[in-house]
């Protein structure tokens, strides 16, 4: 028979320390979300774009991934600048008969990364392809980044740094990183940095608002792409 106070085997009744159990506080549910913000990743064949989503959404890499049909998403969240933000990050694919399937998803990305292989000269040729993609339906205000991916695979590099540093210049308001999915080299600070750059150029009065009024508030996670905009006038150099 336990002799510490309160404690009773018996069944008639509770005893103190049961009923003072059910009054302890609740676990409180996880904080909402304060804004959702999509992030896509476009570049061509092969280049790795699977493998930095894998990367920074499920710290997995896999030697031999499939090549994506169409499109693909995870979700990740993060917390910056005091806030809670849910990412969707849209994987794309790099074969050009999914054009017309990936173009949709870039109307509501606040950000976009665009990546090429550091040891194909061919991905990296691809880029001014993929940017007149992003001028025609890309929201102007979208934040960019170039990554060179492969940095592992540093004795089969064919773009140097300095190439991909000049590609970017190029482009007004364009970053430029240069990454390893493999090594997990500058994977976190490729969407953080992109995340961090789009938290900063949204207004103040927004930055305050609650959940419920922000126009960036949570959704329900889309299962088809948005309506295609109007293709645009080019903007940016390529």
């Amino acid at each position: 028979m336990d002799s510490r106070p309160g404690y009773d085997r018996g069944m008639g009744g509770e005893s103190p320390a049961v009923s003072g159990g059910q009054n302890r506080r609740r676990k409180q549910p996880p904080r909402p979300a304060d804004f959702k913000l999509q992030v896509i990743i476009i570049g061509s064949r092969g280049v790795g774009k699977t493998s930095l989503m894998e990367r920074f959404t499920d710290r997995t890499f896999c030697e031999a991934c499939k090549s994506t049909v169409g499109v693909d998403f995870k979700i990740k969240t993060v917390e910056l600048r005091g806030k809670k933000i849910r990412l969707q990050i849209w994987d794309t694919a790099g074969q050009e008969r999914f054009n017309s399937i990936t173009s949709a998803y870039y109307r509501s990305a606040k950000g976009i990364v665009l990546v090429y292989d550091i040891t194909k000269k061919e991905t990296f040729d691809d880029l001014p392809k993929w940017m007149k993609m992003v001028d025609k339906y890309a929201s102007e205000d979208a934040e960019l980044l170039l990554v060179g991916n492969k940095m592992d695979c540093e004795l089969d590099r064919e773009i140097s740094r300095l190439q991909g540093e000049k590609f970017a210049q190029q482009i007004t308001g364009m970053r430029f990183c240069e990454a390893s999915a493999k090594d997990n080299f500058n994977v976190d600070e490729i969407f953080l940095k992109l995340v961090d750059d789009i938290l900063k150029k949204m207004p103040l009065e927004m930055m305050r608002n609650e959940l419920s009024n922000s126009i960036l508030s949570l959704q329900p996670e889309p299962e088809i792409p948005p309506e295609l905009p109007p293709p645009r006038a080019p903007v940016r150099c390529c």
